[in-house]
């Protein structure tokens, strides 16, 4: 049988090991859906969002992760890793993908949907 869904929407997409990005930072990579921002956390957690604010477009991926959140570099507004939201008075979102590490620490990227 064969699988009627968009090659973007059937696999995961390997962006590198996880001792690639450092902790608290990011890394953009180029996927069918655009930039997309894949962060670190200071424990290890990883997040992919959409890399592009969502007040006037500045790119996530050079912002400042801190707490489960990255600040914007040209405005200052804070988005959640997890759901994408902008956080505080601030009202907007970036969409989010789902990530996975393996056992080898490659890091991979789900395009199919938002993180659950």
């Amino acid at each position: 049988m064969n699988d009627m869904r968009p090659i973007e929407m059937q696999h995961w997409f390997t962006i590198g090991r996880l001792s690639d990005i450092p902790r608290r930072g990011a890394r953009q990579v180029i996927l069918p859906r655009g930039p997309i921002a894949v962060f670190r956390t200071q424990t290890d957690e990883v997040y992919a969002i959409e890399d592009r604010c969502p007040h006037k477009g500045g790119p996530l991926s050079q912002g400042i992760v801190h707490d489960g959140a990255v600040t914007c570099p040209l405005h200052n507004w804070v988005i959640d890793l997890q759901t994408g939201n902008a956080m505080g008075a601030d009202q907007g979102c970036v969409r989010t993908y789902r990530t996975r590490t393996d056992e080898n620490g490659l890091v991979s990227v789900s395009l199919a949907g938002p993180a659950g």
